[in-house]
């Protein structure tokens, strides 16, 4: 028969399991990013105003179902969180949004057209072989039309998931291929089977379905936006020499345990 204990976990029991885990660098990233983000915004005179967080609350709130006030306080018994934490990380999203807008929003169009192929993409279907010939002998054969990629996918890919959608790799921009395959990729014009790559992981048989060209949009805006907000960051937190003392053990600065960021 088993019996119930009431089980104690202190602050120093939370904070040893962050130091085993090699989590806490992680933690010291975010409660440095939060400093930082709240001074800043001190220094530009950006503020908070209760009908914003009360919108962002509804919002929260309808994202995670939460539609009675009881579920609301379940979830935040769940989290451990007070009513006054609850409006406090609300509050602390909104300022990061506003002073990543304040800060960067007038410097988007001109990093967009310097930087625009990084937000090209591609959509392709790739086929990993084991033999260069073979995957010669096949990409001539696409080319001639005497099979198709689909038809190779079902033959050569292993994988049942990935077999079943052709070897379909979604939507993806430059940085996401290897490096010695996106120059090809995007160099394609598309539809198009490009000539095998062989890499270290095996040789590439790859077909480009399209290219989508980037669009300054109101999405692509906000992405830009907080691209350039999380670089700064990071080298605002590599700027810092920060110490905790945790039960008086003090914690090296953040040269040690943050440049990673």
């Amino acid at each position: 028969m088993m019996m119930h204990h009431t089980l104690n976990i202190t602050s120093s029991d939370i904070i040893d399991h962050l130091k085993l885990s090699y989590q806490l660098p992680e933690i010291l990233q975010a409660i440095a990013s939060q400093k930082i983000v709240s001074e800043a915004a001190e220094e530009e005179g950006i503020t908070v105003t209760s009908q914003e967080i009360q919108q962002e609350a509804d919002n929260l709130r309808l994202n995670k179902k939460l539609v009675k006030a009881q579920d609301t306080l379940l979830w935040l018994k769940q989290h451990y969180l007070s009513e006054h934490d609850f409006e406090a990380s609300i509050r602390h999203q909104i300022l990061a949004r506003k002073l990543a807008s304040h800060l960067f929003t007038s410097q988007v169009e001109r990093f967009f057209y310097q930087n625009q192929q990084n937000y090209v993409t591609a959509v392709t279907y790739e086929v990993i072989l084991d033999d260069i010939d073979v995957a010669l002998e096949i990409f001539y054969a696409i080319e001639e039309c005497e099979i198709t990629f689909p038809e190779v996918a079902r033959m050569y890919i292993s994988d049942s998931e990935l077999r079943r959608v052709y070897g379909y790799q979604g939507v993806r921009h430059r940085k996401d291929f290897r490096p010695e395959i996106a120059w090809a990729v995007f160099a394609a014009s598309p539809p198009q089977i490009i000539k095998p790559i062989v890499t270290t992981k095996g040789v590439y048989l790859i077909w480009v379905e399209e290219i989508f060209q980037p669009q300054l949009d109101e999405q692509l805006r906000e992405k830009i936006i907080s691209e350039l907000f999380e670089d700064w960051l990071k080298k605002e937190i590599q700027l810092l020499v920060i110490k905790t003392h945790l039960d008086g053990d003090a914690i090296p600065p953040s040269e040690q345990l943050l440049n990673h960021a």
